[in-house]
């Protein structure tokens, strides 16, 4: 067994997704000697399996519906749809999931980068073991801070069966050179639906399984039966309230038994049931942290409780799986490490977007959660299609605005419709900012726009 290498770094940080390198750049651009260390690509699930290849697979899928929305509104239209550029354009935005320019971006800056696998061996002692199973390990003793951005891994539920299939997750999706003819999706969160609406507009017949009671079950019950209905309307085929008991392939097809007795078939399966942090694999027990947590507790400042020195960004902190939640935490850690202060973190107002079309945008609480915490909740919903710019629009201008108010301020929205992410902006600083009521009705809305429907809602209220 060779003897590890010992080094003592100013900053470790553990998991270089866009959490990570963000802090472990802007540490070396401080001029402190940093040891960023992943065992995956450097930049982690976004750019390479989450926000840009699925959004460009999205994309592709709309502009397939958007061709066929034509006769009726602009003329004839013939559409041949074609996964091949597809294929090239997310293998183009994903350097063929090469990371060499992202670890060149982060070794440029001043940091040192550390292909491997991490695990904590005390409270402020990281074991790195390289990718090449030689026994080669380096222990490394960070002296100022260490930071941990490890990210999550996708949830598989634990059916009889399923662990024995070549089942996919979503990066087999996103990396597929071909589509099958038809897939079953277990999951009907937003990477479920996002990646079953594209492949069903490229021709692949889609099911989707959702155990729980309507469609996205976290966000407004309006939103679940809005994409059920435009969902089932384009043929995607949809399960809720359904509980799979085993999973079996045979014949080069995937069979899915329910409790109920349905019997659902498909050439491929996709597992996108959501993502866990893997505490137990990072060794969190060194920190005094469960193996069976769901996140590492933090303070405002995204310090781990009762770890001095250790700070914790992105999906480990169980604030929420998104991107910009990360990069908002890895701000927040930076200016605590550096000793530079500002606002700490607050998350009354996490903005999210389910990428389907129509597109869902949501911040703050919904409604049921508002009432759970005891506040006196009133609630409007205004329809994006009655207004002048979903008149304009035609064709795919499903949508509607919720709005939760208590406190005489904005305390959740909902934006639905063919730009429900970007209306979403507004409604995240007035939810942010804590805007009176009274100020957000007095505002004059551009007419006609689909934002303009935010200040129908307002008067219903």
């Amino acid at each position: 067994m060779v003897a590890p290498t010992v080094s003592t770094p100013d900053a470790v940080v553990i998991g270089m997704g866009p959490a990570g390198e963000e802090v472990a750049g802007r540490l070396a651009d401080a001029g402190w000697d940093v040891v960023g260390i992943d065992e995956r690509l450097v930049g982690g699930e976004c750019p390479y399996w989450g926000c840009i290849p699925s959004k460009i697979m999205v994309r592709a899928g709309n502009l397939v519906t958007d061709a066929h929305r034509v006769p009726g509104s602009a003329g004839i239209s013939r559409v041949q749809s074609d996964w091949r550029p597809v294929v090239r354009h997310v293998r183009a935005a994903t350097d063929d999931w090469d990371d060499k320019v992202a670890v060149d971006r982060f070794t440029t800056r001043g940091g040192r980068f550390l292909r491997g696998t991490a695990r904590l061996t005390g409270p402020n002692e990281v074991c790195v073991s390289g990718p090449d199973d030689g026994g080669t390990e380096t222990l490394l003793r960070p002296r100022r801070a260490l930071v941990l951005a490890v990210g999550a891994r996708p949830s598989v539920p634990p059916v009889p069966g399923l662990a024995g299939t070549p089942y996919w997750t979503n990066h087999d999706l996103v990396e597929a050179a071909e589509l099958p003819e038809s897939l079953l999706v277990l999951g009907g969160g937003a990477i479920a639906l996002e990646l079953g609406q594209a492949v069903q507009r490229f021709g692949c017949q889609v099911t989707v399984l959702e155990a729980q009671s309507r469609l996205l079950p976290q966000e407004e019950p309006e939103a679940a039966d809005l994409l059920m209905r435009v969902l089932t309307t384009e043929g995607i085929e949809i399960h809720t309230g359904i509980e799979a008991v085993s999973v079996s392939r045979q014949g080069g097809r995937f069979t899915v038994v329910c409790r109920r007795g349905e019997r659902l078939s498909a050439e491929r399966l996709l597992v996108a049931t959501g993502r866990r942090v893997d505490l137990e694999r990072l060794g969190a027990s060194a920190l005094g942290v469960p193996a069976d947590a769901r996140g590492l507790p933090v303070d405002e400042r995204l310090r781990v409780l009762g770890a001095p020195g250790v700070w914790a960004v992105g999906d480990v902190t169980g604030k929420g799986a998104f991107t910009h939640m990360a990069m908002y935490q890895a701000d927040v850690a930076v200016r605590g490490i550096l000793g530079q202060g500002g606002r700490p973190a607050e998350y009354h107002a996490v903005p999210r977007v389910t990428f389907t079309d129509p597109e869902i945008g949501a911040v703050g609480l919904t409604e049921a959660q508002a009432r759970t915490r005891g506040l006196a909740v009133r609630t409007a919903v205004a329809d994006l299609a009655a207004s002048g710019r979903g008149l304009v629009h035609g064709a795919g201008n499903d949508g509607f605005i919720k709005l939760v108010a208590a406190d005489q301020v904005l305390v959740g929205a909902t934006a639905a419709g063919p730009t429900g992410g970007e209306i979403l902006g507004l409604l995240t600083l007035a939810v942010q900012a804590r805007v009176p009521l009274a100020e957000l009705r007095a505002t004059n809305w551009a007419y006609p726009t689909f934002h303009r429907v935010v200040g129908d809602a307002l008067n219903a209220l």
